[in-house]
């Protein structure tokens, strides 16, 4: 087989997982888009000070501010991989504790729906399309990576029910964890582009 059936192969044995990891970010970002969309104060107080936050100390923000966008783009690539993917896809051994994390993550994409001004992003065609396609880059990769990760938790737990606290004969699905690296095969790419996407795209302006 080629990398991509065996790719294609992993996607349909972890879709379970990885579906219900993209439509808890669904979910929790039109949760977020509502509220913020709607004046609230919690989400709007949460939005300046993520936001804030980011503009000081976020590598990929900083480099963006002074015009590298290139350099932006990387900084963000290698923080949704290394900081955002990678430990939520470990997390995936704790099976639940992704989807709390997804719901923040994707409540937080859909506060940043209004501008400094609390302002409506979805002022035209261009910002709306350009905010929602950003979201679904980002969205799908995340949840491919976790959705694979849960997988390999759930294989590990029903394969170690019978050991007990015996921990030194435990062992990890061999099948799950390979497709674990099939699917990274294809969320590496995934999240540059969305990088690239996000700070270098003309419709980001």
């Amino acid at each position: 087989m080629n990398i991509f059936t065996l790719i294609a192969s992993a996607i349909i044995r972890c879709r379970t997982y990885i579906l219900t990891i993209f439509i808890t970010y669904c979910i929790s970002c039109i949760i977020g888009i509502l509220m913020s969309q709607n004046g609230n104060n919690f989400a709007l107080s949460a939005r300046d000070k993520i936001v804030g936050d980011a503009l000081k100390t976020d590598k990929a923000s900083l480099n963006y501010q002074k015009g590298n966008n290139f350099s932006a783009a990387i900084f963000d690539f290698g923080g949704n991989l290394l900081i955002g993917a990678v430990p939520q896809t470990l997390m995936g051994f704790g099976i639940f504790i992704p989807y709390i994390s997804t719901s923040c993550q994707g409540w937080v994409g859909g506060i940043v729906s209004v501008d400094s001004e609390h302002k409506s992003r979805f002022k035209n065609f261009k910002s709306t399309f350009y905010y929602f396609l950003v979201l679904l880059l980002q969205y799908i990769p995340y949840s491919l990576a976790i959705g694979a990760g849960i997988k390999c938790g759930v294989e590990f737990y029903n394969n170690n029910l019978d050991k007990g606290w015996k921990i030194w004969k435990f062992e990890i699905h061999k099948q799950s964890l390979a497709d674990l690296g099939y699917i990274y095969i294809l969320v590496v790419p995934m999240f540059f582009i969305a990088s690239c996407f996000e700070f270098i795209s003309a419709w980001n302006n």
